[in-house]
């Protein structure tokens, strides 16, 4: 499929991972195409009854390539090819190793979780002058108490594999090693349903969430939007990239209601 992003079946489950690891898994355009093309074949195979996503290395996946971005949005799967995908079979999320911003919106995407112990997840967006836009904003507390999702958005705080699991987020918790076979043992669960119920089951899903989810495309377009020319996005990338801490600076109206 791609050099970034390997594919292969294990009987009526599809593997699909991540595999730019000296890059932290990070998504460039390539690894979108990539993405969106291995959905495709999940939703289109009747053979295929499930889709497991993985990583190789030691990140499970850093989000977006700050560098050159992530490539546009597919038509099927939205943003990283997958994360707006209507799609009508589960995903299982094996996240071994952190899944920061993008990574983490593509964990609240799945539908289920396996997480290694020493896994943590954070959405560190607005140190970078953004906002989650893949999800994170309303899937966040949607999938989390919402004062924990509203915390780790605005402290870029870590949220560790264990507590997630205690607060429901993550269905398995596993040893780092044993992250995938736990993984593909869930995935194989879920097709003791019939198919037709499963689909019908995750386009009931869709429907009860569509109004919710569309309300927060809209939001989220509409922050992303305002800071798009912002000195905050500039200043947030020139950080990212210079590795250092950014210099954030007041704008007018802030800046008079500090002074009075």
């Amino acid at each position: 499929m791609s050099e970034l992003v390997r594919v292969e079946t294990r009987g009526p489950v599809l593997l699909v991972t991540l595999d730019r690891a000296e890059r932290r898994n990070a998504v460039n355009a390539g690894m979108t195409l990539a993405l969106d093309a291995a959905f495709d074949r999940l939703d289109d195979d009747p053979a295929l009854r499930v889709g497991v996503l993985a990583a190789e290395g030691p990140y499970f996946c850093a989000g977006t390539d700050l560098r050159t971005g992530a490539g546009p949005h597919t038509e099927r799967g939205g943003m990283y090819g997958v994360i707006r995908r209507r799609r009508l079979k589960p995903l299982v999320a094996a996240a071994a190793g952190p899944a920061l911003g993008g990574g983490f919106e593509l964990v609240l995407a799945a539908d289920l979780v396996v997480a290694a112990r020493d896994a943590w997840f954070t959405l560190p967006e607005t140190t970078r002058g953004r906002v989650p836009a893949a999800g994170g904003l309303f899937r966040g507390p949607d999938r989390l108490p919402r004062n924990v999702a509203v915390e780790l958005m605005l402290t870029a705080g870590r949220l560790t594999a264990e507590r997630a699991h205690h607060l429901g987020l993550v269905n398995r918790l596993s040893e780092p090693r044993d992250v995938l076979p736990e993984a593909l043992d869930l995935a194989l669960a879920t097709c003791a349903g019939a198919p037709g119920a499963v689909a019908e089951l995750f386009a009931g899903l869709h429907t009860v969430a569509a109004a919710g989810e569309e309300t927060g495309w809209a939001a989220s377009r509409t922050a992303m939007t305002a800071l798009l020319t912002s000195e905050d996005r500039t200043e947030g990338n020139a950080a990212f990239v210079e590795r250092r801490a950014p210099r954030w600076v007041p704008d007018d109206e802030v800046r008079g209601t500090v002074l009075g």
